[in-house]
């Protein structure tokens, strides 16, 4: 079956920076575009960044564009979130998704920029 494992997140101060990865499996990963997600607290889930199945388009969110970077490594079935100068309103739990017939989520990560 498809799982997907969040790691990364942890508590940071503004500027700082965290890298998300997600490891996934149960699927032909490389065939696949992947997506991150985040759910602010009190808000409903909002993308982040998605990337396709190559790698080789990716857009983003407003909020992130110029400061985070979404990758993936299809020999390791992996896909990365470079989170750079990191906001409190970046605050969230942040969701690695598989874009199959259906979305698949993972977990959550939590992810806090605070002072």
């Amino acid at each position: 079956q498809v799982r997907l494992v969040e790691s990364g997140g942890g508590s940071v101060q503004p500027g700082g920076t965290l890298l998300l990865s997600c490891a996934a499996s149960g699927f032909t990963f490389r065939r696949n575009a992947m997506s991150w997600y985040r759910q602010i607290p009190g808000k409903e889930r909002e993308p982040v960044a998605s990337i396709t199945s190559t790698g080789g388009n990716a857009n983003y969110a407003d909020s992130v564009k110029g400061r985070f970077t979404i990758s993936r490594d299809n020999s390791k079935n992996e896909v990365y979130l470079q989170m750079n100068d990191l906001k409190p309103e970046d605050t969230a739990v942040y969701y690695c998704v598989a874009r199959l017939s259906e979305n698949y989520w993972g977990q959550g990560t939590q992810v806090t920029v605070s002072q």
